[in-house]
């Protein structure tokens, strides 16, 4: 690590005010360029703690920039890890309120729920399956706290993956039910279609995802528990969204799940 204790909690204390107060900064690694991997994700753990003291729980974990689309979009080439608290979910046909947010975006995922424990290293699809105790469809809102959504990928993990919203919804499937590299996904807004994608943007599998996030907790030590939500990162490019705007993610097999921007 490159930065001391006290840097790391300042930092995290003020990515997590930017998040409460709904305001942009410019990204963390412009003051401090010398910062690693190990300073961000510590950044990171450090704001999931600021949270749960104030009384929030950690109520899923997240995998973000796993597609080439949203790897080209954000201009980086490796994917990243978060979490989600109790305050970012939304309930299915719910509504999302615009001013406690900067400048969000949507994206269509799968989410895993686990049934047993998945750890690395070495965890891979197979035991990803094998762990899984059903899939949904998903979207993710995305709202990142750097200026005009400009980020190195040091700065995006230090502000928990852009963590913002989201919701879960349709219908709950065993994975072994829906070829998960196949399966078809259509994002629309207002009714009118503005993204498509296949489940295998996502890293070839969305399993591969989940593999890669057991495989980095394992090098800390740590596992994704049993009982797990999980979402598995963007299957398509992500879509602004402004006020009035409904949005519905429709999944091959899967049925459909929707929330409203106010």
């Amino acid at each position: 690590m490159k930065l001391d204790p006290r840097t790391i909690a300042a930092l995290a204390e003020h990515l997590e005010s930017c998040e409460r107060e709904a305001r942009d900064t410019p990204k963390i690694t412009d003051e401090y360029p010398q910062m690693d991997w190990d300073d961000a994700y510590a950044i990171q753990n450090e704001i999931r703690r600021r949270k749960i003291a104030r009384g929030h729980r950690v109520i899923g974990l997240k995998a973000g920039l796993t597609s080439h689309a949203k790897m080209k979009q954000m201009g980086v080439t490796t994917p990243v890890f978060g979490f989600m608290a109790d305050n970012h979910a939304v309930p299915e046909g719910g509504e999302c309120r615009l001013a406690e947010l900067i400048h969000p975006k949507v994206e269509p995922e799968i989410a895993f729920v686990t049934r047993s424990a998945l750890r690395g290293p070495g965890c891979h699809i197979g035991a990803v399956l094998a762990a899984t105790d059903f899939v949904l469809p998903g979207i993710e809102v995305i709202d990142s706290r750097y200026r005009d959504f400009k980020f190195d990928l040091k700065s995006v993990v230090a502000d928990n993956t852009s963590a913002a919203r989201f919701v879960i919804g349709g219908r709950a499937r065993p994975a072994s039910e829906i070829d998960l590299r196949t399966v078809g996904v259509v994002l629309e807004k207002n009714g009118e279609p503005v993204a498509f994608g296949a489940g295998a943007a996502v890293l070839g599998h969305p399993a591969a995802a989940i593999a890669m996030l057991a495989n980095h907790l394992g090098a800390h030590g740590e596992e994704i528990p049993a009982g797990t939500l999980i979402l598995s990162g963007g299957i398509t490019e992500a879509v602004a969204v402004k006020a009035g705007d409904a949005v519905t993610l429709k999944v091959q097999g899967m049925g459909s799940v929707g929330l409203r921007f106010v």
